[in-house]
């Protein structure tokens, strides 16, 4: 038969040895020798070759042969059994073989059942040992006040069971990089507690088998490798053994423990939440050996520790979760209290920073940023926010290192070096920002970490060096604690709905603001088209009477005459035209105050009686104004508006007296007030606010014409000039109309 070892003898380079097999290694270490057998008819497929040291047969004799065969049905069926029963694989198993009990330790691999047997060693004081270590652990667990003194306990007591000269409590952080977190130790042995390994140290694929297997022992770093056996000649077999007790180390990692003059291990897997935490990892300074109910007792160690992680870490956020809630609670009462509080008063509570233990924080609203403590520029400021917006993947992000990832804020690592973000919505910018600076801490590290692996003359070598090298961390902040992470995000919950808010009352105001400009665009759409059907017809109107008086009369030989109504003609046409060109300048500008200019009403006043010289002569009406002063206005519309009010006096004079007109001005409090008086016959003061609405008339059309929307235009063209109109009047006594402009 062709019988050959399976052993990988794959040279391990810098390129591939993060991908080193050594869940394959085709051996095993020699305190124990290992059967692999066949799921579907228990026959012997691999064997070490140290069997014969153990159980009398070599290699040569196993190999293709059923466990009947070889160990009886006695021995045969106990395999059986435990293997119809198997549950968990580190229960103890014992097997009688050749009058010789043997501690088994049987799992399955793919299509193989591995048994793994060591020589039973009767300690009858264990089993009562693990009673009185229970009782131990509970008393810890209740004294620990902080995970670090549990820790602390685990290790004594560990060491206190094992005998190892070393016992470390080790865990990682969040990207594997490990740290001396508790430890008991010999007096005679330096202290390791503090110090940091780089996560090269553990490399992936041995991270990756801890959390498969949680208990790993090496007996002797010095052990000569047993070699797997197998009888089928196919190229790259090879047995899987990431279960394995006695599987064969990474000879690297062998080196590792010679450079640091270890002789033997423990190594017990702590996971929490399915993620490697840390270990328990346990040292001696020469060979050592423990039975199979030590090591079961040291992994209810590790299995003690790791369900009490979340409790203890739990209890430890407490006191920060007591401040920060207290904190929240003060900001929120503010917050839903007092209606709208301003962003820059809320900014600037000292609750805000308390309720996630910052340094600083920044509001992003609307693209106002708002502040409080030192924070970069504010052109820097939204550029951050920009980018934690697009960078994170949820509504909340917290980072302790963000130069790393950010790396422009490398510049300002002194105020910001940690931000717990969270998006306030509404808006791709809006957001609250909290703030860490730069924390300085001198880590101890076991040697270079940039040396971990080194090629020397024999190939990769791990480092030989573990005295102590100092790093100091830089652009880095304290973490962010849950505690902290969840109130900032309770605050942040309700700040958005404030945020919410206020852009729906912007947008209210917003829509309030453009109905009002179309009702002032409609109100200015009605001023011209009363302006067309008023003023323009009134040069139409003198045009007309005076082409009618030259068609009608004989003016044969009286030329001056036809010549004095032609330039009357043209004075009302140039009146036309001006008026024309006044109101499509008018109707160009988008609001009434572009519009606006410095207008003399003594200017106005003296250009709208020309244009009544006719009526005034025909009436023998006096017309009287002092001096009056330049207010801001629109010329056209101010025209117009003293020729209804004059035009009004004159149609309204009593029938047998001259019409009067004083046109006065004076001043109260920020108006200039204009008056037209005359002595009219005025009306009863109850009329005094329907005059001015449009088409109201206080008399019959027979008795005076018009069509009842003069006074309305003025007060519309009042209010074009943010001024106002009123009036007073006792009947048969005149009337006064008060032309309230703002100085």
């Amino acid at each position: 038969m062709n019988y050959k070892d399976i052993v990988n003898r794959d040279l391990v380079t810098l390129a591939n040895c993060a991908e080193e097999p050594i869940h394959i290694p085709g051996s095993i270490q020699p305190h124990g020798c290992l059967l692999a057998v066949s799921v579907s008819d228990l026959r012997i497929d691999y064997c070490s070759g140290n069997t014969k040291d153990f159980i009398g047969l070599d290699y040569k004799q196993l190999l293709g042969k059923t466990l009947d065969e070889v160990f009886g049905k006695k021995s045969a069926n106990s395999i059986r059994n435990y293997v119809v029963t198997m549950g968990d694989t580190s229960a103890p198993w014992e097997l009688e073989l050749e009058g010789k009990i043997w501690q088994g330790i049987i799992h399955q691999s793919g299509e193989q059942y591995i048994i793994e047997l060591e020589p039973f060693t009767s300690e009858p004081s264990e089993l009562s040992d693990v009673y009185q270590q229970t009782k131990r652990m509970i008393v810890y667990i209740k004294q620990a006040t902080t995970l670090k003194m549990l820790c602390q306990s685990v290790a004594d007591e560990t060491r206190a069971i094992t005998g190892y000269d070393r016992v470390m409590i080790y865990r990682f952080d969040e990207e594997y990089n490990g740290e001396v977190f508790a430890e008991s130790v010999t007096e005679e042995q330096e202290k390791f507690l503090g110090l940091h390994y780089p996560h090269t140290d553990i490399p992936v694929q041995a991270r990756e088998l801890y959390i498969k297997n949680l208990l790993r022992i090496i007996v002797d770093v010095n052990y000569e490798p047993s070699p797997i056996f197998t009888m089928d000649n196919t190229p790259g077999k090879s047995l899987d053994l990431s279960l394995s007790t006695l599987r064969s180390v990474s000879p690297i990692h062998i080196q590792y423990l010679k450079n640091m003059g270890v002789a033997a291990t423990l190594t017990i897997s702590l996971i929490h939440e399915g993620k490697l935490w840390g270990l328990i990892a346990c040292h001696h300074y020469s060979p050592k050996y423990i039975t199979r109910y030590t090591r079961i007792t040291s992994l209810l160690q590790g299995h003690f520790l790791t369900s009490q992680i979340s409790a203890q870490e739990s209890g430890e956020d407490y006191a920060v979760a007591q401040k920060t809630s207290f904190a929240l609670n003060q900001l929120l009462e503010q917050l839903f209290t007092h209606e709208h509080v301003p962003f820059s008063e809320l900014v600037k509570n000292p609750d805000l920073l308390s309720i996630a233990n910052a340094s600083s924080v920044i509001m992003v609203v609307d693209d106002i940023v708002y502040s409080q403590g030192d924070v970069p520029p504010e052109d820097e400021v939204r550029k951050l926010a920009y980018w934690l917006h697009t960078y994170s993947t949820s509504s909340i992000f917290s980072v302790d290192k963000l130069s790393v990832i950010y790396p422009e804020a490398k510049k300002w690592c002194a105020l910001i070096s940690g931000v717990l973000f969270n998006s306030l919505g509404s808006g791709r910018n809006n957001c609250i920002i909290w703030c860490r600076p730069e924390s300085l801490l001198e880590v101890h590290w076991a040697g270079d970490r940039e040396k971990a692996i080194v090629i020397n003359e024999n190939g990769l070598s791990p480092r030989k060096s573990f005295a102590l090298w100092k790093e100091i961390k830089q652009c880095e902040s304290k973490k962010w604690l849950s505690a902290e992470i969840t109130s900032a995000a309770h605050f942040s919950n309700a700040l958005q709905k404030q945020v919410h808010l206020m852009f729906m009352t912007k947008e209210e105001l917003k829509q309030r603001m453009l109905n009002e400009k179309l009702k002032e665009a409609n109100a200015e759409l009605e001023n011209l088209t009363w302006i067309s059907t008023h003023d323009l017809k009134e040069p139409l109107r003198k045009i007309r009477v005076f082409a009618s008086r030259i068609m009608q009369h004989d003016f044969t030989g009286n030329y001056a005459l036809v010549l004095d109504l032609v330039k009357k003609m043209s004075v009302s046409a140039e009146r036309m035209q001006l008026l024309l060109a006044d109101v499509l300048s008018y109707s160009k500008f988008s609001n009434v105050e572009e519009a606006l200019q410095t207008v003399s009403l003594k200017t106005v006043v003296i250009e709208v009686l020309k244009g009544l010289e006719e009526e005034i002569e025909s009436r023998k009406a006096i017309i009287e104004f002092s001096k009056l002063p330049e207010v801001r206005g629109i010329s056209f519309l101010l025209h117009q508006l003293f020729v209804n009010l004059l035009v009004n006096s004159l149609k309204f004079a009593k029938p047998d007296i001259p019409p009067r007109i004083s046109i006065t001005a004076s001043v109260e409090k920020e108006f200039h007030v204009i008056t037209i008086r005359d002595n009219g016959i005025g009306f009863d003061p109850k009329f005094k606010d329907q005059i001015f609405k449009v088409f109201s008339k206080l008399h019959s059309h027979l008795e005076y014409g018009g069509s009842g929307v003069g006074l309305a235009l003025c007060k519309k063209i009042m209010k074009t000039h943010n001024g106002h109109i009123t009036t007073e009047s006792v009947p048969d006594q005149g009337a006064a109309f008060m032309l309230h402009f703002p100085k």
